[in-house]
């Protein structure tokens, strides 16, 4: 591996610029460097952006040289940094990381391979995860469900998100077909850009597990009123630029439906079971019976399971005090 980004030429692969925003993460992101170091790839850099931390990020990121940089800026939020990321980055493909995730050794090499056997239309690359505790071991009762190779479709991820940001990796030019993250999303600004893209262009997922997810304590997706409200968010700004027809309403029912039904495990799972039924209920409402549970990674009667469970919990005292 060279020592700062070269343009790629008939011996060198398209390069990659890994973006890192980091906020008040200095005790994670060495390991997301160095994850990045440990590449079987050939050609990328990594771009660390800071977004305004006030802890010793800006140290941690002093012991790095190329093809490591360090960008910061003003507090400005994840939308944002990735957005100052998409601007700094060298190269035609900018992969994804959030700064407390890893990627597997072979997260690029694996990612660039499938973009040379796809048509020049599929604009991003996904792949699968791994949920690790803050000590990077596997965690326990987290069963993986492989996921087959396929295109991902913009239906797909109007009904929910099929893969983290972590692992993502995408034409650079894309973001100037589609347009940058949303800086009015504080949570879910994710899923709001893969729509986006695969409304006009398409997705791959590799089915392959690429990247490790740390969960603790202070991931942002703990927030559940702020994750509820966002997801809503994107799933009405969606629903008014038509990225599906609204004319398709049993679609979009189905779409408002899992969502409450998505809202309703997260308050399960912060201990609140009167928000949990109430959310599990308007979701029946909206629609009362899914005939493909698979097609969302579900089993059947999901639902009444999920009443079941929150009924088990609240009966064992398991609430929120």
């Amino acid at each position: 591996m060279s020592e700062s980004p070269h343009p790629a030429t008939a011996s060198t692969p398209p390069g990659v610029s890994v973006v890192i925003p980091a906020y008040n993460y200095a005790r994670f992101l060495p390991s997301a460097v160095e994850s990045c170091l440990k590449q079987d790839y050939p050609n990328f850099e990594v771009v660390v952006i800071d977004d305004g931390s006030k802890d010793n990020t800006r140290e941690v990121m002093a012991n790095y040289g190329p093809p490591v940089r360090y960008v910061h800026q003003t507090n400005a939020g994840l939308s944002a940094a990735r957005n100052t990321g998409i601007r700094e980055a060298k190269f035609e493909f900018v992969a994804f990381l959030d700064a407390d995730d890893l990627l597997l050794p072979t997260h690029l090499s694996d990612s660039m391979a499938a973009f040379a056997k796809l048509p020049t239309e599929y604009a991003l690359v996904a792949c699968d995860d791994m949920l690790v505790d803050v000590d990077e071991k596997p965690l326990p009762f987290t069963v993986h469900v492989p996921v087959l190779p396929r295109e991902i479709t913009v239906k797909d991820i109007l009904m929910r998100t099929r893969f983290s940001p972590t692992g993502a990796v995408a034409r650079k030019e894309v973001f100037t077909q589609c347009g940058g993250f949303d800086t009015t999303l504080r949570s879910t600004e994710d899923r709001d850009m893969w729509i986006r893209i695969a409304a006009r262009r398409r997705i791959w997922h590799q089915g392959k597990v690429l990247v490790q997810i740390r969960k603790h304590g202070n991931n942002m997706s703990n927030n559940a009123d702020r994750m509820k409200n966002n997801m809503a968010a994107v799933l009405k700004k969606s629903y008014a630029a038509q990225v599906w027809p609204k004319a398709d309403v049993c679609f979009w029912l189905q779409v408002f439906s899992y969502w409450r039904y998505q809202t309703s495990l997260i308050y399960n799972g912060i201990k609140q079971p009167a928000r949990a039924f109430r959310d599990l209920f308007i979701s029946v409402l909206l629609w009362p019976f899914f005939l493909n549970p698979a097609a969302n990674g579900n089993k059947p009667l999901f639902r009444l399971r999920s009443f079941l469970r929150y009924t088990l919990n609240a009966i064992r005292g398991e609430v929120k005090t």
